[in-house]
């Protein structure tokens, strides 16, 4: 079993860096933000967390585990489903906001199988395209289509 300690820094963890996304949603005005993505990473840490807490702690991935994660990636789908909005011309948008919805449940799965180097190097990864995508696909279509229009912003 593992110990409070133990239980507090995977919970913890899976809350802070899923809020570090949420932060970024919010600041770019977008439906989703730090409340509900801090949520969405604490959930799926606490629920893998309760799969198999004595075979995380030997550093083992049960069957039962696994299902769990599996479930659990799935039925985010749907909660990243409800910011992808169909506006006006049939544009969508919200793509990104879903895509972060379900970055942070894997977030939230990472940390509670307690794999940090992966949590830190996706994470980090995922700020850099954050900040930097979007500036990059704005010089990319000027660049490609010799025009200012500015693709979609999700």
């Amino acid at each position: 079993m593992l110990d409070w300690w133990d239980i507090i820094l995977r919970l913890g963890v899976a809350t802070v860096a899923s809020g570090i996304i949420g932060l970024n949603r919010d600041l770019h005005g977008k439906p989703i933000g730090l409340r509900t993505l801090s949520l969405v990473g604490l959930a799926t840490a606490t629920v893998v967390l309760l799969a198999n807490p004595v075979a995380l702690e030997a550093g083992q991935l049960s069957d039962a585990t696994s299902r769990v994660i599996q479930g659990l990636l799935t039925g985010i789908g749907f909660l990243g489903a409800g910011v992808i909005v169909h506006g006006e011309q049939a544009k969508v948008r919200g793509l990104t906001s879903a895509a972060c919805v379900w970055f942070t449940a894997c977030i939230g799965t990472v940390c509670g199988l307690g794999q940090w180097r992966l949590v830190a190097i996706a994470l980090a990864i995922a700020l850099i395209v954050l900040a930097f995508g979007g500036p990059f696909e704005r010089a990319l279509h000027r660049a490609l289509r010799g025009s200012p229009d500015e693709p979609p912003t999700n």
